[in-house]
């Protein structure tokens, strides 16, 4: 059943629309957001946008696809690959 969902997922895709406007695919869990900072995980790590007046617009949990909209200052990749529901990855951050 995993592999199902899984394979119905999107490859992980990053589109930004003059630094105004970010479409996200791949998204496997949010990690945490404000108006400054939406951190999400993707198969190929944690990407954390940076900005100002940040709002996510649109968000689909079964596709992993996420919108996302303000100004947007920086993207950032960590290699660090989520492991849903560890609470040791969520603790120490």
């Amino acid at each position: 059943m995993a592999e199902e969902k899984g394979a119905a997922r999107a490859q992980h895709r990053v589109s930004m629309e003059n630094r105004r406007a970010l479409e996200i695919t791949g998204v496997t869990d949010i990690d945490s957001f404000d108006e400054q900072t939406v951190a999400v995980f993707t198969d190929v790590g944690e990407l954390v946008v940076r900005g100002s007046s940040l709002h996510i617009s649109r968000i689909d949990v079964e596709s992993g696809n996420l919108s996302l909209e303000g100004e947007i200052d920086s993207l950032e990749y960590t290699d660090n690959v989520a492991v849903r529901g560890s609470i040791w990855a969520r603790l120490f951050r």
